[in-house]
């Protein structure tokens, strides 16, 4: 539960970041399309996300049979895991918990694409459907043991693809769809007035938010957690050097065949 607080925290701390750098009259709009997440993606989540990504089905789509959280709970006060699909190391209302994190944050960084060019209705019906029919198939292509990327081998230890592939993607696409924000406000490109701190508080917060979103993918309380920390450390200063020296940049995609 404490890495599920830390990646909670990271939404407010990515609105922060995201909002020190769009001009001062985006300024509450952009906090408000990433606040809005941490209040639309639990509901889904809860209702019938976790069910298509976790539950029961196929190797492509989940089922309605754990919808509204049904037949996952706490067999007793010790904590002991009823999820009947996924064999777990730890609660299974906490893994719950976990992932509906990262559902969260996933969409709240395509709200950075689409600020001052969209109103906050039709972006809260988008965040709703991008997570049913973008995130929830996603991730169970990989994150689920019952995924037909994870059974030939996908590894993607804390949402490479399923988080940041998808987002940077489908904010791309929002992008050229949308078109510039000048083209809204020929104005608001002008202003120069942005609020610095805040992309400062933003960046230390998702600093210390990512050791939960790294050290919690393991699951565990054991050294996998801190072989992640470690990886990130480690692959850091190499893309340094292969920006800075060779000119070019690093894009990192590994594969594990199963046995």
């Amino acid at each position: 539960m404490a890495s599920t607080a830390l990646v909670y925290m990271m939404t407010p701390a990515l609105a922060c970041f995201y909002g020190g750098l769009v001009e001062s009259k985006n300024f509450l709009n952009q906090l408000f399309l990433a606040i809005v997440c941490m209040a639309i993606v639990p509901v889904q989540w809860c209702l019938f996300g976790y069910s298509f990504t976790f539950g029961p089905g196929n190797s492509v789509f989940g089922s309605f049979n754990n919808a509204v959280l049904r037949s996952i709970g706490l067999n007793n006060f010790y904590g002991e895991n009823s999820d009947p699909i996924n064999a777990l190391t730890i609660p299974s209302l906490s893994f719950v918990a976990f992932e509906s994190a990262f559902a969260i944050i996933t969409v709240a960084l395509i709200s950075g694409a689409v600020v001052g060019r969209m109103k906050l209705i039709p972006y809260m019906i988008f965040v709703f459907l991008w997570s049913t029919l973008c995130y929830d198939p996603l991730a169970r292509w990989i994150f689920s043991r019952q995924g037909w990327l994870n059974q030939i081998g996908t590894l993607d230890f804390a949402g490479g693809i399923v988080v940041h592939f998808a987002s940077g993607i489908s904010g791309l696409t929002a992008t050229t769809i949308l078109g510039s924000r000048s083209d809204f406000d020929p104005d608001v490109l002008k202003t120069g007035q942005t609020h610095l701190p805040f992309t400062v508080l933003g960046t230390g917060m998702l600093w210390i938010g990512w050791m939960g979103f790294n050290g919690g993918s393991a699951l565990a309380a054991n050294g996998m957690k801190y072989w992640a920390r470690v990886y990130l450390v480690m692959i850091l200063p190499d893309i340094f050097y292969e920006n800075t020296k060779q000119k070019k940049k690093t894009c990192l995609v590994e594969y594990f065949p199963q046995s």
